[in-house]
């Protein structure tokens, strides 16, 4: 009998997997797909030569996950690179305000009024941001915080809406900014918590970059199921779980998937009914004939790039697709340019890009149109580059990532209370009423991202239970 059996080889359960056999446990994962990836896969999407990440495809949690920085990732081909800026978001005017690893840098592109204003939010956390991190990646407790004075100080701070902590600024550049970090979760900007996700990721930034790494997502996830294979564990790939009576006998099952489909597959009934999944995306894969021709000279650098004409314009479209169940018009992009970085995703000359807009959740329109325009406003002459596209909303979202319902690819709604309590209400969220059946997919805490800390967090359940039943 084995210890135990993951069922789905996203990050997070290849994170899960690794960190049981790292532990001597015997481990067998199960992937519906033909490949590994989940959430972090490339794929040629478009044309021959152009490698695209179908999903994720900046990772500023990835570089600064405390799960993947004890690993040994880079032994097995994980490398990451780090554009020349991490983030930049592009005015009508041609300027831009950027997030740089540098905090003065940053400040500086907000204009002299807000730049203070931004020192005074980022710095004090800064020289303490592994240990906060690994705190605030843990909750709910899986283990004591190191630091609980800077979680404190950090909760203060980032458990009001983004709405509050953005009245520190006096301009609508910083705004802009800010409001746009918190949207990367699909989180209207009214919510509480989302001042904290904001503030994650520009600390994220300013500790290591927002980087992409060598070759695309896929490199994540080889690495992770190269390193489970040296640690003994096994990967079957094309098998498709139903029910638990298809999987090995083992003393513990671990779902990296929906709640939804874990009750269903482990007969849990209306367990998970409560739980609600959110807007969705409307993804297009661009294959390019040469860069991006943004206004804006930052953005040329920058590996993401957020587009919308201001902070007003973002809190409108994560509206429309989040309360009043339309599209927005304008729709606030989030765009990443592998190539200003890492020139083998496309033949010599070429460049993939990569944009999402936010629509309602099972939304059947097209919104290659808006995403088009709204690009078009920043960097004109834009379609005349475009070599071929590949759009995705939510039916195509949702049948290449079943985890992504309704085309969430957050894998539930990232607002309210649900952002942090996932995926109920529970001061152990990734167990379940059997005994022996458990949760490590994004609709546990810490929630969406590449990062595999649901998968860690939820290892640690599973082991402590293990060895208590041993």
């Amino acid at each position: 009998m084995l210890d135990a059996v993951i069922v789905g080889a996203g990050p997070n359960g290849l994170t899960a997997a690794v960190e049981l056999a790292r532990r001597g446990f015997s481990v067998a994962l199960f992937e519906a797909k033909s490949t590994v990836g989940g959430g972090a896969r490339t794929e040629e999407l478009t044309l021959p030569g152009f490698r695209h990440d179908p999903c994720s495809a900046a990772h500023p949690l990835g570089i600064n996950s405390p799960a993947f920085r004890d690993m040994p990732l880079d032994r097995y081909g994980l490398e990451w690179l780090q554009p020349a800026l991490p983030m930049a978001h592009p005015f009508l005017d041609g300027t831009a305000a950027v997030l740089s690893r540098s905090v003065a840098e940053t400040a500086a592109s907000f204009g002299p009024r807000d730049a203070g204003a931004y020192r005074r939010l980022v710095e004090p956390f800064l020289p303490k941001w592994d240990t906060l991190l690994r705190d605030f990646m843990s909750l709910p407790l899986t283990s004591l915080p190191r630091d609980p004075v800077t979680l404190a100080r950090f909760g203060l701070v980032g458990l009001p809406p983004s709405t509050w902590l953005m009245r520190r600024f006096r301009d609508d550049r910083a705004r802009t900014l800010f409001a746009g970090l918190v949207a990367h979760v699909i989180a209207p900007l009214d919510g509480i918590i989302t001042s904290g996700v904001g503030l994650v990721f520009a600390l994220a930034a300013h500790a290591r970059g927002w980087p992409v790494p060598r070759g695309g997502s896929q490199s994540i996830s080889d690495a992770l199921a190269a390193y489970l294979k040296d640690l003994g564990g096994s990967i079957h790939t094309d098998y498709e779980v139903k029910r638990l009576d298809d999987l090995p006998p083992a003393r513990a099952y671990v779902f990296d998937t929906s709640p939804t489909a874990l009750a269903r597959i482990a007969g849990l009934g209306r367990a998970y009914d409560g739980y609600r999944y959110g807007a969705s995306a409307f993804k297009i894969d661009y294959a390019l004939d040469g860069p991006v021709p943004w206004t804006a000279e930052e953005a040329r650098r920058a590996g993401t790039v957020q587009v919308a004409v201001g902070s007003r314009e973002i809190d409108t479209a994560l509206r429309a697709a989040s309360y009043h169940g339309r599209a927005p018009e304008k729709p606030f992009l989030i765009t990443v340019q592998p190539g200003v970085v890492d020139p083998s995703r496309a033949p010599a000359g070429k460049h993939v890009f990569w944009a999402y807009g936010h629509v309602p959740n099972g939304w059947e329109g097209d919104l290659t149109d808006a995403v088009e325009r709204q690009l078009e406003r920043f960097a004109p002459g834009f379609r005349d580059r475009v070599l071929a596209r590949a759009t995705a909303g939510p039916p195509q979202l949702a049948a290449h990532n079943a985890n992504y319902v309704g085309g969430d690819i957050a894998c539930g709604a990232a607002s309210g209370l649900q952002l942090l309590l996932r995926p109920k209400l529970s001061l152990s969220p990734y167990t379940t009423r059997h005994p022996a059946v458990f949760l490590c997919s994004s609709a546990t805490p810490p929630g969406p991202g590449v990062h595999g800390m649901s998968g860690h967090n939820a290892a640690k359940a599973v082991w402590k239970t293990l060895r208590r039943t041993s």
